[in-house]
């Protein structure tokens, strides 16, 4: 009888232990797509502005239908925050690349996440570039 509860001891720490495992991998991979999310639609929230700053007339500081004079300061005081880090790509004057790096890895490659909005006068586009 003490061996037989011996063994049943040890298969419970073996399940307790692969579930503290399995829960521990769970909440990783919704931390970092919680994060992706939150770089999304930061960036979403900026590329509105950006979109502001296109219509509005350069005398009231606007663009006056242009992206050519945009900066990061245009649109935020604070160009990172809890979620990550934003900055400006490419600028054509009819559009431009805003990019947002996260703070977590969601794929395990030693890369944090990585999303790029292009924002035109009238559309926006969102491509994810590394999870």
């Amino acid at each position: 009888m003490g061996q037989q509860q011996l063994l049943l001891i040890v298969l419970s720490v073996i399940i307790v232990g692969i579930a503290v495992v399995v829960g521990i991998n769970m909440f990783g991979a919704s931390a970092a797509s919680a994060n992706l999310e939150a770089v999304s639609n930061d960036l979403l929230n900026l590329a509105a502005r950006a979109q502001q700053y296109y219509v509005k007339p350069t005398s009231m500081g606007g663009g006056g239908n242009s992206f050519t004079d945009l900066t990061l300061e245009d649109l935020t005081a604070k160009p990172s925050n809890d979620n990550g880090t934003y900055t400006l790509g490419t600028n054509s004057g009819s559009s431009v690349q805003i990019i947002g790096t996260g703070t977590q890895d969601g794929d395990g490659d030693g890369a944090k996440c990585k999303v790029t909005v292009t924002v035109m006068a009238d559309s926006i586009a969102t491509v994810v570039n590394e999870r």
